[in-house]
């Protein structure tokens, strides 16, 4: 099954300013967070992979080509000019199917999407998933819950923390207790997306997909929800990224099972 990772985000809220590269390369203990998406995948043996490349696409390309060991035949270059990189055959990346594909700098998320469909070639089922989002979800679970129902598109929901206290106060002004980050009701989209071939069909040119292709889907019973209750975490800005390698350094990053294979 092939897994498509959406890297075209500018990480504008992760500095000030213009991002100097692509949010995909921002860095967890060292590494790029798109290395640790795929890692975590592949410790799936989900070892095939499309990355939809948008604002600086080169730099990604640079990065897989330069610093990353992989077979020559394994790492299909489709930027609009041919590399011709020198590899190592070693280390576990080695084993990794890469395709490298510019869907456009401001292209919407669905539109990413669908410009992909020559490459996904006849697979029934794909995976789909954000390039800033790590979690410890049962990648092999969500598969299975996808092909259990038989719908076109399965999201994984996922429960946030609020990013500020919580008080809870009486009627007459009484604090009653206060909650530190307290763990938000309501699901939301966390991302880790299984689609069946038929997604195509459903999205349009420009779709910006959680608001116009998944609205779609979900008027016509389409789109179904996986609940994931553990760990899940968004690297949209500054404090994310601090949060995220403060748990690498300790030991403590539940996305990373291979660390303590």
């Amino acid at each position: 099954m092939k897994v498509a990772v959406l890297a075209g985000g500018r990480g504008t809220r992760l500095m000030a300013g213009e991002a100097s590269h692509p949010k995909a390369l921002f860095e967890i203990g060292g590494r790029p967070i798109i290395w640790h998406i795929m890692r975590y995948y592949a410790a799936a043996e989900l070892r095939d992979f499309i990355l939809l490349l948008g604002y600086k696409a080169q730099e990604i390309v640079d990065y897989f080509v330069s610093r990353l060991p992989y077979e020559g035949r394994d790492l299909r270059l489709q930027v609009g000019k041919s590399l011709e990189p020198e590899f190592l055959d070693s280390g576990p990346e080695a084993q990794w199917t890469v395709t490298l594909f510019d869907t456009g700098q401001d292209s919407e998320k669905g539109e990413r999407i669908r410009r992909i469909r020559h490459l996904v070639g006849d697979d029934e089922d794909f995976m789909v998933t954000y390039g800033d989002g790590l979690a410890d979800v049962d990648l092999r679970a969500l598969q299975r819950f996808h092909q259990s129902h038989g719908k076109v598109a399965t999201l994984t929901a996922v429960r946030a923390r609020s990013q500020f206290g919580h008080v809870e106060v009486a009627a007459d002004g009484a604090v009653q207790e206060m909650r530190e980050n307290p763990m938000l009701p309501d699901w939301i989209n966390g991302g880790f997306f299984v689609f069946r071939r038929d997604i195509f069909d459903w999205l349009e040119p420009d779709d910006p997909l959680e608001t116009g292709c998944f609205r779609r889907l979900a008027a016509a019973g389409e789109l179904m929800a996986y609940r994931h209750e553990g760990f899940w975490a968004c690297m949209d800005t500054y404090k994310d990224n601090l949060r995220l390698n403060e748990l690498w350094e300790q030991g403590m990053a539940p996305w990373a099972p291979w660390r303590d294979a």
